[in-house]
């Protein structure tokens, strides 16, 4: 697993050992532990011990995408990083003698742009702007693994709630201050899944036959207005606040218009076709057992 000290790939690490399975944990640095191997995704090199004979290989590693504005640098570091690492990982399991059966290479809702109030599933097509273009060169980094005759699939992830982490860790020490507020006019349409329910989600495409782009948001997505009343009323706080775009876009600069203020408003069709039960179906249960 690549990404394993991240919020989601330390929650799977997490659940993968407590069920008894071993994960070998791929770290740019010199390896400290008996579960770790070295890898460097910038020069393509990877320990091939790493794979030889796994399971699987889960991909989760990427510079985030919404922890600082975006100048031409930070742009240039979010693509290489999931281009570069995803190619490296594609191309040793592709020449491996024992290939991992499954590659789970991380993905994004990103690809589908900002979709307004219109619903798109895993059919819907590819939108416009800086991520949908990393997404879709991201995806298609995964080639060597799917020529190989490996299954590779997409988890394209929305917005992960978790209470330590993400956006809602985040933003939880202001509502709590009674200084929450809607983003913008608040109306663009919020994609998420809690953690736990990502974290099944993700087991799920390991173990089953599932392929392709999978969208992991849970089945009720909610406006930034809906979310922050849900928000306020689980904290029994007030959020009276609001944050105008020109602020977002002052102090985000590009990532404004395809972070906070984008809408997109997507469906888990491929999720609800295989039976996934989600634990958080909707906002406030999520909420509830969050928080």
């Amino acid at each position: 697993m690549t990404g394993s000290s991240g919020l989601i790939g330390s929650a799977l690490v997490r659940s993968l050992r407590d069920d008894g399975h071993e994960v070998v944990r791929l770290v740019r640095r010199e390896p400290e532990r008996p579960d770790e191997a070295r890898w460097s995704p910038a020069d393509g090199c990877l320990e091939a011990r790493a794979i030889e004979g796994a399971d699987a290989v889960v991909h989760l590693a990427g510079a985030g995408v919404g922890d600082r504005p975006w100048t031409r640098a930070h742009k240039r570091r979010i693509r290489d990083s999931r281009l570069l690492g995803t190619r490296t990982l594609a191309e040793a399991i592709a020449s491996a003698g024992d290939r991992p059966p499954v590659l789970v290479c991380g993905s994004a809702i990103g690809y589908y742009g900002d979709t307004g109030g219109r619903e798109v599933d895993e059919k819907g097509p590819m939108g416009s702007g800086f991520l949908a273009e990393v997404v879709r060169d991201w995806e298609a980094a995964a080639r060597p693994a799917r020529d190989a005759g490996v299954r590779v699939v997409h988890p394209r992830t929305g917005i992960v709630l978790a209470r330590h982490g993400g956006l809602l860790g985040r933003t939880l020490p202001l509502f709590r201050l009674g200084l929450g507020g809607r983003l913008g006019d608040g109306r663009q349409w919020m994609s998420w899944i809690s953690l736990p329910d990502q974290i099944a989600a993700l087991r799920l495409l390991i173990a089953d036959d599932i392929a392709g782009p999978v969208n992991l948001t849970a089945p009720a997505p909610v406006t930034n207005a809906e979310f922050t009343r849900a928000l306020a009323r689980a904290l029994h706080r007030p959020a009276p606040l609001r944050v105008p775009r020109i602020a977002l876009r002052a102090a985000l600069r590009g990532f404004a218009d395809e972070g906070p203020l984008i809408s997109q408003r997507v469906r888990p069709a491929r999720l609800e076709e295989a039976g996934f039960r989600f634990a958080h179906p909707d906002l406030d249960t999520a909420l509830a057992g969050l928080l």
